[in-house]
């Protein structure tokens, strides 16, 4: 994991370039702290009088495109794993249909209120990939999300200057744990509607999953 020394030496050295570079390689899927390397430009921003729209910028470009890149590794290998080797976790076809089905439906809402949390942060644009979320669902959603959260953690940590290093911790620490929340609450929602949502996906794709494997010899 890259240290905060290490982020701040990056930025001083590389500036907004460092920002969109750090953002995109986690918007990709890579464990790297994009969201403090906004809060620490923004912050050296604020105390050297240098502007915040650069920053706001390369934040939300980097979170566009590196969620893009994700969505079509997520599209092309991931979408095959499930295929191929989904029998391998117990997955079988009316599994993958109600994946589909759930990111058609509320995938939009994953891929904007997860640039908000770590974890999701890092995986939501590859699991849209994975489940045929529409591009152009994707891409709104993205947008908007890589957009809203680029301005206002820079717009934040710009306006409270070093205070924000005092608090992003915990603020770290609060967001993660609401986002484990939200996890658990739609893992119980789904094991308590799992027949009719496998109903009404089965209904939205009728036909069978071209290439699904459906175990040895499938």
């Amino acid at each position: 994991m890259v240290s905060h020394e290490e982020i701040v030496h990056l930025l001083q050295a590389y500036g907004a370039l460092a920002v969109f570079v750090v953002v995109a390689m986690e918007s990709v899927g890579i464990p790297l702290p994009g969201e403090l390397a906004v809060i620490a430009a923004a912050t050296l921003a604020s105390r050297d009088g240098g502007p915040l729209l650069p920053l706001i910028g390369a934040a939300a470009a980097g979170a566009i495109v590196g969620d893009n890149i994700g969505y079509v590794l997520g599209r092309t290998f991931g979408n095959r794993l499930l295929l191929q080797q989904g029998w391998h976790f117990g997955l079988k076809e009316a599994d993958v249909k109600l994946g589909q089905y759930l990111f058609d439906k509320y995938g939009a809402y994953i891929v904007f209120l997860g640039r908000f949390f770590a974890v999701l942060r890092v995986l939501a644009a590859f699991l849209s990939g994975a489940n045929r979320l529409a591009w152009h669902k994707f891409l709104l959603a993205n947008g908007l999300g890589g957009i809203v959260w680029a301005s206002l953690v820079a717009t934040t940590a710009y306006w409270f200057g070093r205070g924000i290093g005092h608090v992003h911790g915990a603020l770290s620490v609060a967001l993660l744990l609401v986002g484990l929340a939200l996890g658990l609450a739609s893992v119980v929602y789904l094991r308590r509607h799992k027949a009719r949502l496998s109903r009404e996906a089965a209904r939205a794709y009728p036909d069978p999953i071209p290439g699904f494997r459906r175990g040895p010899g499938g």
